[in-house]
């Protein structure tokens, strides 16, 4: 037993970034970079197990119970390179006897034999970017496939032994219309993933869409419907939304976002890769890899700067908390704010009922509370609620 006042920490995951693409995506605002023939990919995978070995003694005996690989594309990485990865997070953590094991694979990068090569490794769930079955969506996405390219990687993943397959589609796409966006669902439907990632094409600073937009952008208006409509086929599919852009068939919901958004914590390796760990007495801390690849190199193998961890600021807590758990469709309990935050529902209650008397929060007997559909739809203004 811990110490009375001693708290006890969340679940605990990893994320590993894996930063190269074949070319950046004009949507993409994530920390990813083209790779080239000199891509150092043998180097990197090592310099991940020196990272991994620090972020093992922060996590101690700790069960790690998921692990995401990211991207960037990790399908670019051969399989061998996973194994090391895998066989590092194996000799240096804790992991759970049922760790749930991801790995993001882009269509166009999966060469035929891999994905069996993956599993074999270790890999037990598999992301695909679908992104559009329809081909002129993904060219003006800039993606490297095409519509067939996806059905033979998911097929190619179910023949691998993969039973727990994730589809990411977007919607609201440069030309699209309803119809066309129903066809995607159609398209998606016909191949049964047990896990759909559905959500809105969004223009982010520092990408290519953000400086030059597309043309033919949908309206909000139609945005709106097609996001509505996309909703209903996938829970007319029998698909459960457990959270404001996933989806899921009973079994199959993704356990280590589910650790994200029930602010859980999480080791981080790799390049730019984000990490936060509770302390005993309940501090939560913050971290960041060095995002340019070379330079997180370097201060992995010892010749960089000490990594810096920052405490999220008491003031901002309810925020933090509140950005990740109202993603969620069953919302969050009061002893679930007491145990990842700290904090008690009278230190909100002003902004709790007050959400509530605006029909964006729904509150339940049990000190329960979660997103009606409207504050789904406006969930940004929701969370901004909780601003200190």
């Amino acid at each position: 037993m811990p110490p009375a006042n001693e708290i006890l920490p969340p679940p605990l995951s990893l994320y590993v970034h894996l930063p190269w693409c074949v070319r950046k995506c004009p949507y993409c605002d994530f920390n990813s970079h083209k790779a080239a023939d000199d891509t150092p990919f043998e180097r990197y995978v090592l310099a991940l197990a020196h990272d991994l070995a620090r972020e093992a003694n922060e996590a101690g005996d700790r069960p790690v119970t998921s692990i995401f690989l990211g991207g960037g594309t990790p399908s670019l990485f051969r399989p061998a390179h996973i194994r090391i990865i895998l066989d590092s997070c194996r000799r240096l953590l804790n992991l759970a006897a049922d760790c749930e094991i991801t790995m993001e694979a882009n269509p166009g990068t999966v060469e035929h034999g891999s994905l069996a090569a993956y599993r074999d490794a270790g890999v037990t769930r598999l992301s695909v970017g679908a992104q559009s079955f329809h081909l002129q969506s993904l060219q003006a996405l800039g993606r490297i496939h095409g519509p067939e390219q996806i059905e033979m990687t998911f097929r190619e993943a179910a023949s691998a032994g993969f039973d727990s397959i994730n589809l990411d589609l977007m919607f609201a796409l440069p030309g699209q219309s309803p119809a066309l966006a129903a066809a995607d669902i159609g398209r998606l439907l016909e191949l049964s993933p047990p896990h759909v990632s559905y959500y809105q094409l969004t223009l982010e600073p520092n990408t290519v869409f953000f400086s030059r937009p597309p043309a033919a952008m949908p309206d909000e208006d139609t945005a709106w419907e097609i996001q509505a409509h996309g909703h209903h086929l996938l829970g007319q599919a029998g698909y459960e939304q457990y959270e404001i852009s996933a989806f899921a068939r009973p079994g199959h919901r993704c356990r280590h976002n589910l650790n994200y958004w029930q602010f859980g914590d999480y080791l981080a390796v790799g390049a730019g890769a984000h990490g936060k760990l509770t302390t005993a007495d309940g501090t939560v801390l913050r971290y960041q890899k060095p995002a340019n690849p070379l330079q997180y190199i370097e201060q992995a193998e010892g010749n960089g700067q000490a990594l810096v961890r920052m405490p999220v600021d008491i003031k901002d807590m309810a925020f933090e908390f509140m950005l990740n758990v109202l993603r969620l469709s069953d919302g969050f309990s009061a002893e679930l704010l007491k145990a990842r935050a700290g904090l008690e529902p009278s230190a909100i209650r002003a902004e709790l009922d007050q959400a509530t008397a605006d029909g964006l929060l729904d509150a339940l007997p049990g000190q329960k509370w979660r997103p009606t559909n409207t504050g789904f739809r406006f969930l940004n203004d929701l969370q901004a609620r909780f601003l200190p």
